[in-house]
């Protein structure tokens, strides 16, 4: 299957504040280190420290994460952990999906040991091919932050995160040029008080939608892991 093999990415600094930092994490880094040889934000902004992030962003997902200094962590948490901030995030996945739609399905938490009240709400901005979709990009607003909500919400009403490994599309769908990636940006933040702070869509995603729209020539590549057998 088609896809892109982009440069290994750099996180870069999108916002400095006083007592904070909004990072932009690539795809395959980790906010902080887990004791792998995966890079991480933490050690990454080392020389620069001490910071500690403030909330979570999947290891596949791409955009920007805040960090604070220790001082602040528990201030700025609070935000998130209060559903102060407003996120937006762009996906594309399986399926044609409705024009907009709020999905509201109790998700399990391993660490409290039941489920709790989940919200997430999206609407379409394409659909490929136009006429018989096969494919959607969403922009996508969780309401609530549960672990892995937008993946586990989509692929619970058919339709799956594109790249997605843990959480599968029924069958086996494939995607032309697929990136290599999970298909899940983090575009912006709004902390209540703060300029909103914004990510571009990584290159290899760029690209992945100009070749949906007809407009590429892609190169031979790995197949989408999202549609491997379980193993």
């Amino acid at each position: 299957m088609p896809a892109f093999h982009a440069p290994p990415a750099s996180p870069c600094i999108l916002a400095r504040l006083d007592d904070a930092i909004a990072v932009d994490k690539p795809a395959g880094w980790l906010v902080h280190p887990v004791g792998t040889d995966a890079p991480d934000l933490v050690t990454w902004l080392g020389a620069d420290g001490p910071w500690a992030p403030v909330h979570r962003l999947d290891a596949g997902t791409s955009g920007p994460v805040w960090m604070a200094r220790p001082a602040a962590v528990e201030r700025w948490a609070a935000r998130f952990r209060d559903h102060e901030v407003e996120k937006v995030y762009l996906t594309l996945v399986y399926g044609a999906t409705r024009d907009h739609g709020t999905l509201r399905r109790p998700l399990q938490d391993g660490r409290r040991g039941r489920p709790l009240d989940a919200e997430t709400r999206y609407r379409t901005l394409e659909r490929f091919p136009a006429d018989r979709p096969r494919w959607c990009l969403l922009e996508v607003r969780p309401v609530t932050g549960r672990k892995h909500q937008i993946r586990r919400h989509l692929q619970g009403v058919g339709h799956a995160v594109v790249g997605d490994d843990r959480y599968r599309p029924r069958g086996k769908p494939t995607v032309p040029a697929f990136p290599g990636r999970l298909w899940l940006h983090c575009a912006s933040l709004a902390v209540p008080g703060m300029p909103v702070v914004t990510a571009p869509l990584p290159p290899e995603l760029a690209a992945h939608l100009e070749v949906l729209r007809g407009s590429g020539r892609p190169a031979p590549s790995p197949a989408d892991p999202g549609t491997a057998d379980p193993a």
